[in-house]
């Protein structure tokens, strides 16, 4: 069982969340929060697999709470966004949030981006990925979170696949992109997390993007 923990400051919309995960065979639903201080204290006492994390929330915002639960090593958390936010989700995924979802996902993508996260997969769907990095590449230009020195320890491989990270591919898509197998594009994802010191799959992407990878 996947046990998740709904953090979302609105009542009517945390009850739907919950719902539509209480219908999957495979995720317990073992907590709700209303604020960011709230989920953060469940996560400590219940320890779940996955904070399903709303952005703006009273007492203490979701990029906050993400940062705290992450640091502890509390959960993985995805985040719920929408794209007039986008500095909220860059913050989100420069604190460790593992993944995103836009809050008007249909029920089935929801289950299936909580699978994916409780999975290891770490990003959600690719075109979404894509559509978000754009965002943030059209926005302000950031202080970027590493130069270029940051990729000497990668291989050569191992740039190539940072930088279909950062196109927000799937695993199944690197491989077919690198002519590679899918088993040996989770290994190079292992090794460059490692090196660069980074905690998932979406930092990756964000740090792709930012070097201009």
């Amino acid at each position: 069982m996947i046990r998740v923990l709904v953090a979302e400051d609105q009542a009517a919309v945390r009850a739907g969340l919950v719902l539509i995960l209480r219908s999957a065979p495979d995720i317990d639903v073992v907590g709700e929060a209303a604020d960011g201080e709230r989920a953060v204290a469940l996560a400590r006492e219940l320890r779940p697999d996955l904070v399903l994390m709303d952005v703006q929330m009273p007492c203490l915002d979701g990029v906050s709470a993400t940062r705290q639960i992450v640091v502890e090593r509390l959960a993985d958390v995805l985040v719920l966004t929408t794209f007039d936010l986008d500095e909220y989700v860059f913050g989100a995924l420069r604190a460790g949030a593992a993944g995103f979802l836009l809050k008007n996902t249909e029920a089935k993508d929801l289950i299936a981006a909580v699978r994916t996260v409780a999975g290891g997969e770490g990003l959600i769907a690719p075109a979404v990925t894509r559509r978000l990095i754009a965002e943030f590449a059209a926005g302000p230009v950031r202080e970027p979170a590493a130069d270029q020195s940051a990729l000497e320890v990668l291989t050569r491989r191992e740039r190539e696949v940072l930088s279909c990270l950062g196109e927000g591919l799937s695993n199944a898509e690197i491989a077919l992109r690198l002519e590679m197998a899918e088993a040996t594009v989770k290994t190079h994802v292992s090794r460059l997390l490692g090196k660069l010191e980074l905690r998932n799959r979406a930092q990756a992407a964000v740090m792709a993007q930012e070097l201009g990878l």
